[in-house]
């Protein structure tokens, strides 16, 4: 018998991107959107296409997914980004693989990231994968305030079709990504105890780590053959890198005067 599927989403202000992601995932059995307070048309639009709206103010990514996890009724889960699509040959491998007996409980899935509107398929940003699609009950998120990721207790397998992630349109919003992420990820250093407090540690971490990483995703894993947007992307990363580790200093500086 046929598996039925229940495609889960978290959302804040993504009217821009909802009608996209919708279309992509209309031959779902049901559509879960979780919002956390959204203030533009997005509760409207999914409302309209058909899809299950709940609020849950913000827990955190992690918490925040498995929340709208667990408003799933259906056989198998697929857990998206407001932001990502899914490819019409994803669309029909997950078709597929769910009317017959999945080998697997879970499966990775490739997500091809686009910065600037231009796919990244060097650096380190290609296969990118992701373990988003599950049986119901077998696999959970880590409940991390950011860069969380989905465990699963038994072997995981892996498709072919791919996730497009359309995440960063605009160089604003990277910087106001960037800045978001740098802050919440020098709070958990802080918290974890792993916060610079020497100036060696500083230097290691917000000059060495920043450049070191640089080179390594542009021209060891040849990031530079994505052209300028590859450039703009590795560049930026390490400013991202170079900002957590100055705020997660300067926390603890203030906490040891």
């Amino acid at each position: 018998m046929a598996k039925t599927l229940s495609v889960v989403l978290i959302a804040l202000n993504e009217a821009e991107n909802l009608p996209r992601t919708l279309e992509s995932i209309r031959w779902a059995q049901e559509i879960i959107l979780l919002d956390s307070g959204s203030t533009d048309a997005t509760k409207q639009i999914a409302l309209a296409a058909g899809v299950r709206v709940a609020d849950q103010p913000w827990l955190g990514f992690g918490m925040q997914k498995n929340a709208a996890i667990a408003r799933a009724t259906c056989d198998w889960v697929l857990s998206l980004d407001a932001d990502e699509e899914v490819s019409a040959e994803l669309a029909g491998e997950i078709q597929a693989l769910l009317a017959g007996e999945p080998r697997f409980t879970a499966y990775r899935i490739p997500r091809l990231n686009h910065f600037l509107g231009a796919p990244l398929r060097h650096g380190g940003y290609w296969p990118d994968p992701k373990l988003r699609l599950f049986e119901r009950g077998a696999a959970h998120f880590q409940e991390r305030a950011v860069h969380e990721s989905m465990i699963a207790a038994a072997p995981v397998g892996q498709l072919k079709g791919h996730l497009i992630h359309h995440c960063y349109p605009t160089l604003e919003d990277y910087i106001q990504h960037i800045d978001s992420y740098s802050t919440i990820g020098a709070r958990m250093m802080v918290e974890s105890g792993r916060a610079p407090r020497s100036f060696a540690g500083l230097v290691w971490g917000a000059v060495l780590n920043p450049i070191a990483t640089f080179a390594y995703n542009y021209v060891v894993r040849l990031g530079f053959l994505d052209g300028a947007v590859g450039l703009l992307q590795h560049l930026n990363h390490s400013v991202y890198i170079h900002w957590k580790y100055v705020k997660a200093w300067q926390s603890a500086r203030k906490d040891s005067l």
